[in-house]
């Protein structure tokens, strides 16, 4: 069972990985994630990812899908994977595609998480880190017991550059640009679940759930 989470910056696409990946037994699998497993392991495709990190390029794509598939010939335990931000674009989805077909697997199920925009931004910048503990706080969802101060260190919170609405409008911008078009594909190909992204964690995770059991009846438990 393999399956590909999609969704913009802030929809819950990490707390949602981890729980679909516990739920059904799968290994969660994030691009960086496995780049860096790959260099750290000292191969000779690790060596060749190295050469782009260490130079500040992109790692091609195909050598993203070569990755990926290397990581997956020892599953261990795993029923199969969630793959948490790649494929982003549709050359990356089609390039996958092909290698997963040769090596006798394939995506079972794309599921999105759909947020809309002004939901998104407010998720965003209002978080507030504390650069002592990095516990996260929401000024909104989850404000700390004093204004701007940690709960647990009582150091001052910050805001990261990132989380910046100008940063975040560019984030989705290339979103929308580069990944949003995945749905398309996805659903072109009748693997595509969407689930409302604005509900409760847990609500979201009962649908997304319930997608991969309609999806694969009794291949799961």
């Amino acid at each position: 069972m393999n399956l590909v989470l999609l969704g913009p910056p802030g929809a819950g696409k990490g707390t949602q990985a981890m729980r679909l990946s516990k739920a059904f037994s799968l290994r969660h699998m994030s691009s960086g994630d496995v780049l860096r497993a790959e260099r750290k392991g000292g191969t000779e495709l690790g060596d060749r990812v190295a050469e782009y990190m260490d130079s500040g390029k992109l790692v091609p794509d195909e050598i993203i899908v070569e990755v990926i598939l290397a990581q997956l010939k020892d599953p261990g335990d795993a029923a199969g994977f969630l793959l948490d931000g790649f494929p982003r674009t549709k050359g990356q989805a089609e390039s996958l595609d092909k290698a997963m077909e040769a090596a006798g697997c394939q995506i079972d199920l794309a599921l999105s998480l759909k947020v809309p925009d002004n939901e998104i931004i407010d998720r965003i910048t209002g978080r507030r880190i504390c650069p002592g503990c990095d516990a996260v706080y929401h000024i909104k969802t989850l404000p700390p017991a004093r204004d701007g101060v940690c709960d647990k260190d009582g150091i001052t919170l910050i805001q990261r550059e990132d989380d910046s609405e100008e940063v975040v409008m560019k984030r989705l911008a290339a979103y929308y640009a580069q990944t949003e078009p995945l749905e398309a594909y996805y659903r072109r190909k009748e693997l595509l679940g969407v689930s409302d992204g604005t509900k409760s964690v847990d609500d979201v995770f009962t649908d997304l759930v319930g997608m991969v059991r309609e999806r694969l009846g009794n291949a799961v438990s």
